[in-house]
């Protein structure tokens, strides 16, 4: 009898166990789209100077293609736009829409960056903003096309994309950026370096690629994901043409920060003028497959 009691507790233990394992046959779940822009149909940027509002200019309108409207309020954003930065009244940089030869071949609408010259910290990102969920996972896909004259000097370097999290400015010992850049070394050949650091001098880790060539005056694709966390199980993923420049695992953030707010685009660099193109935005709560 006692024989038979334990045979069956072990059965019930077993039963219990394949009950919490994952079904072989159930389906995961899809990433969610978003946000999906090509800056089509209505899409302008209001180029009206608010009061009070550090001279950001808004991106405004509903892309008809795509169904999604600007600003982009992934996260819970708020007040997302494009934010001049020591520009002299937009003389050193400027952003506009232009209707260019796209990636495919057609027509298309793109965002346009050029920066003539440097003032201090000169620069013009698309800035997502006043983020109320900054420790959700996100994906980040775009088509860029870039000049090829500013990426051939010596020494040189232009960001291209970044998050900050909270305190990361106000307070050096607590926060955490990632950040995207291309390099120039000192026979000026571009190359990739994605990092992650708790001030611009100060990196907790980096990778430079050298392998994957940087594409010049052409459209290519560049692609973004994140795994919000502070321990092992975090990851920051940068791929181009779908090749992987760098896949970190590890810490993407500090202390806990959440994340404040990503510049989405940006064009900001010590090699001047530079300019580029922006197009077919995608942005998801996970990788697609």
């Amino acid at each position: 009898m006692r024989s038979r009691i334990i045979v069956s507790v072990i059965g019930l233990l077993l039963t219990s166990i394949s009950c919490d394992k994952e079904s072989p046959n159930e389906i995961p779940v899809e990433p969610t789209l978003l946000f999906k822009s090509g800056f089509e149909s209505d899409v302008y940027i209001d180029d009206t100077a608010y009061p009070d509002n550090e001279d950001y200019r808004y991106i405004k309108g509903a892309d008809q293609e795509t169904g999604f409207s600007w600003p982009i309020d992934v996260l819970g954003a708020t007040e997302s736009a494009l934010h001049y930065i020591d520009d002299e009244n937009h003389q050193a940089v400027r952003a506009e829409l232009q209707t260019v030869i796209g990636h495919d071949g057609d027509s298309t609408k793109a965002l346009y960056n050029i920066e003539y010259y440097d003032v201090d910290v000169t620069q013009c990102p698309y800035e997502i903003l006043n983020i109320q969920d900054g420790t959700k996972d996100l994906y980040v896909k775009y088509w860029i096309k870039l000049d090829s004259a500013s990426l051939f000097q010596p020494d040189m370097w232009r960001a291209i994309f970044e998050y900050k999290t909270e305190d990361y400015k106000e307070n050096w010992s607590k926060g955490f950026r990632l950040i995207a850049f291309i390099y120039t070394d000192d026979d000026g050949i571009p190359y990739w370096h994605w990092q992650g650091d708790k001030n611009p001098q100060s990196p907790i880790w980096e990778i430079d690629n050298r392998t994957v060539p940087v594409p010049v005056n052409e459209w290519f694709s560049t692609e973004f994901y994140w795994h919000w966390s502070e321990g092992s199980d975090g990851r920051a993923l940068w791929k181009v043409n779908g090749q992987t420049i760098g896949d970190h695992y590890g810490p993407t953030t500090r202390n806990g920060r959440p994340i404040d707010f990503i510049i989405l685009t940006q064009i900001y660099g010590n090699a001047n003028p530079k300019y580029q193109w922006i197009d077919d935005i995608e942005i998801w709560d996970g990788i697609p497959e």
